[in-house]
């Protein structure tokens, strides 16, 4: 087990949890470190840096940026960069602004089956209404009866080609990695199993996204098989990208991994975390993800 986890999220996004929280949950778990990476917001990276440091626990700065790429949706997980840089924080804030106007859309696309009062809601679940996502309809729709688990709900109604879901331009893919860049960060494809991309456009996503400066890929993902980790290590070698590790924490049982731990990288992988390691990492015995 590597005692890592670069892709988790607080309620400062989608996230059930505080930042505090969130980082004292993973380092229970024996998380040696940390990256906070709220989608398209970084200001509870303050009081996760403050926690992590009062507990010992290594932290880099992260976040999750919302990118449209051609007629797909993208997620770059930004690693190691300065929170405070200007061009970053306005970019983020020009990714949030759209957020309100696609959750009305999405409410009346759901009003339509009629579905009422999903907006309201919806944002009762969102701690920062600025972040209101898809995840926070889940929960309603959870709570309201109409489905059994979130990921029910983006299956039946919030995935593309369903009812709820509305087309929506986020950031593109190259002003999100020179916003990381120009703050002193690494961009990282975060993953890229997700995406559901063919080979050769899968491909081509990986040649442009190192062609603008994207310098790793999440290889282990708490989404990915053990299939995905395999193919994504071949193909991080093939094109020269360091490696990332996450558990995309949300929620506990919503899905994904508990924070902190995650599968080792396959053999041949070259850590993105090995430049910000200022302590060793002390090695951890298997355990069974959850």
């Amino acid at each position: 087990m590597t005692p890592v986890d670069l892709h988790c999220h607080s309620n400062v996004s989608d996230g059930l949890l505080p930042p505090d929280e969130v980082v004292r949950k993973a380092h229970a778990r024996g998380c040696q470190l940390l990256a906070l990476t709220d989608h398209d917001d970084v200001r509870g990276l303050p009081l996760a840096r403050k926690t992590a440091a009062e507990l010992g626990l290594q932290f880099i700065n992260g976040v999750e940026i919302s990118v449209s790429w051609g007629k797909h949706t993208l997620h770059v997980v930004g690693l190691g960069f300065d929170d405070t840089n200007p061009e970053l924080l306005a970019g983020l804030a020009s990714v949030r602004a759209g957020r309100a106007e696609r959750a009305e859309r999405m409410a009346l696309s759901l009003e339509k089956l009629g579905m009422t009062g999903v907006l309201a809601g919806s944002q009762k679940f969102a701690d920062n209404p600025e972040m209101i996502s898809r995840t926070h309809f889940a929960r309603f729709l959870v709570e309201s009866g109409r489905c059994k688990d979130t990921k029910s709900v983006f299956k039946k109604y919030l995935v593309r080609g369903k009812p709820g879901y509305v087309e929506h331009e986020w950031a593109r893919l190259h002003d999100a990695i020179d916003w990381i860049r120009g703050a002193g960060g690494v961009a990282v494809l975060a993953h890229p199993s997700r995406y559901e991309l063919g080979n050769e456009t899968l491909r081509v996503l990986l040649i442009e996204f190192q062609r603008m400066g994207g310098e790793a890929i999440e290889v282990v993902s708490g989404t990915h098989s053990i299939a995905d980790v395999a193919r994504f290590g071949r193909l991080a070698q093939e094109f020269g990208y360091l490696c990332s590790s996450g558990t995309d924490y949300h929620a506990t049982g919503e899905g994904s991994r508990e924070p902190g731990l995650n599968s080792n990288l396959p053999t041949g992988c070259v850590p993105v975390w090995e430049r910000w390691l200022k302590v060793p990492l002390v090695d951890v015995l298997p355990a069974k993800l959850n």
